[in-house]
């Protein structure tokens, strides 16, 4: 999809700040953060909706596997996750380390989201 903003990051046109990436499926923080290592996991390939994946138990075993990372370095040692999202019409799953919503959705510094990233990278 040309005018994808997620498929523009899977290509590399738009900077994100990737926690995870393997062949078909990306992890990329959030860039308005509810939670400290709030993230988005998405397919590689443009789907609108995440029952559309035609590999949906492949997309949710990355998904587990992000979030059991994302609890063992939460200090709250809880990840809630959402599939929500009508903004974007490219499947997502938000996945939102931490029991408070301390960033309350504000745009964070470069140098806060690299911190981040470095934190909850797998």
């Amino acid at each position: 999809m040309t005018n994808c903003i997620f498929c523009k990051i899977v290509k590399g046109e738009v900077p994100s700040y990737i926690i995870y990436e393997d062949k078909e499926f990306l992890g990329f923080l959030d860039i308005f953060p509810k939670t400290e290592g709030h993230c988005l996991v998405i397919p590689k390939k443009h789907v609108q909706w995440v029952w559309d994946y035609p590999e949906l138990g492949k997309y949710f075993e990355v998904v587990g596997k992000i979030a059991r990372h994302l609890r063992k370095v939460s200090p709250d040692k809880i990840v809630k996750s959402v599939i929500w999202g009508w903004e974007v019409a490219h499947a997502h799953i938000h996945l939102m380390p931490g029991k408070t919503d301390k960033f309350n959705g504000q745009k964070l510094s470069a140098e806060e989201m690299e911190k981040i990233r470095q934190k909850f990278s797998l």
